[in-house]
């Protein structure tokens, strides 16, 4: 930056008034603008820049800004002076923006700057009484079918009602956005709106291109559609039929498939029957149980004391009947393929044989 003050000249002045071309006294009032300065600015003061007359006895001093974010900015202070006087004064001092510097945006009124997307359910406009989009409307005359086709299939008769700029604007808006046609769920529809039972026409000139959609499984539902538009929601399409991935194979076993057997009741006579059997003589226990009652028998008699005899011949037959026992035990003994009744005959032999 060069180092030499440059000097600011203010625009000539038209009329008759005499213009200042220089006051010396403001231009040498240096320090007393940077003192000023220096109490505004404080450690963001930097060099300085120059002096710029503005009128007669009234000149303005800058200096530079060190303040981070204030590029292009500079401090001014402001020197005057009373007539034929030559000690100046402070007029004014601040802040102001220079060539290049970051301003903020030009300041937009609340009406202007408001946007469509701004404006919630709850938000109430102001009224517009010159607003552009819309036109005089339509007043009753008393002709039944003038006024039905103004009133009722038109809808004119309202105060005002929208020209036809603003209806090609709505209609470019709604045919450009998500329900008209140049979307992914209309490319793969399998018919437009225009063919769907769910669509409610719109009246007037707009019902040549638009509808309402009615269907409650639809993504559009309650919202306005171009009879181009499509979805997978069309009351006369249809849905290609394919089985599954699974092939499911014939069971081998049926587990849903019942079995019914009727249950067999048991009569009282055959469970005492049951109960007799078990209380059945050793014989009809089979071979081992004639043969555990045998043993018992004869080991009591083995452990009874002997009675005397009363003669010679009953001690004889009780040795002989001593002498016989083991080889009696050993024939009640029966074979695997020997019956008990068999054994029982071959028993009584062999007791008699002993007796003789």
């Amino acid at each position: 930056m060069n180092s030499t003050p440059e000097t600011f000249l203010a625009p000539e002045r038209t009329g008759s008034a005499r213009r200042a071309t220089k006051d010396a006294v403001l231009l040498g009032a240096v320090e007393l603008a940077r003192q000023a300065a220096a109490a505004e600015a404080g450690s963001d003061l930097g060099e300085y820049l120059g002096f710029e007359l503005e009128g007669e006895r009234i000149g303005t001093h800058y200096f530079a800004t060190t303040a981070p974010g204030y590029a292009g900015w500079r401090w001014f202070v402001t020197l005057t002076r009373p007539p034929r006087s030559r000690t100046p004064s402070v007029s004014e001092a601040g802040l102001l923006p220079g060539e290049g510097a970051l301003l903020a945006p030009a300041w937009v009124p609340w009406s202007d700057r408001l946007a469509p997307e701004d404006v919630s359910a709850t938000d109430r406009l102001p009224y517009i009484p010159d607003d552009e989009r819309l036109e005089p409307g339509y007043v009753a005359t008393g002709d039944e079918e003038t006024d039905r086709i103004a009133i009722r299939e038109l809808g004119l008769g309202r105060d005002r009602v929208m020209n036809r700029k603003a209806l090609d604007a709505a209609a470019t808006r709604w045919y450009n956005s998500s329900r008209g046609p140049d979307t992914t769920g209309s490319r793969k529809a399998g018919a437009d709106c225009a063919s769907c039972g769910f669509v409610i026409p719109l009246a007037g000139s707009m019902g040549n291109l638009f509808g309402v959609c009615a269907n409650e499984w639809s993504p559009d539902d309650g919202k306005v559609v171009s009879l181009d538009h499509g979805c997978g929601a069309h009351s006369e399409t249809d849905v290609r039929r394919r089985g599954g991935e699974w092939n499911q194979s014939e069971p081998h076993l049926d587990d849903l498939e019942l079995e019914v057997v009727q249950a067999v009741e048991r009569d009282d006579d055959e469970g005492d029957d049951d109960e007799g059997d078990g209380d059945a003589s050793p014989d009809s226990a089979g071979p081992d149980a004639t043969n555990e009652s045998s043993d018992g028998d004869q080991q009591a008699e083995r452990d009874q004391p002997a009675e005397p005899a009363d003669s010679a011949t009953e001690a004889a037959e009780a040795a002989g009947k001593d002498a016989a026992e083991p080889e009696a035990n050993e024939g009640n003994k029966p074979d695997a393929d020997e019956s008990p009744a068999d054994d029982e005959s071959q028993g009584d032999q062999e007791s008699q044989a002993s007796e003789s």
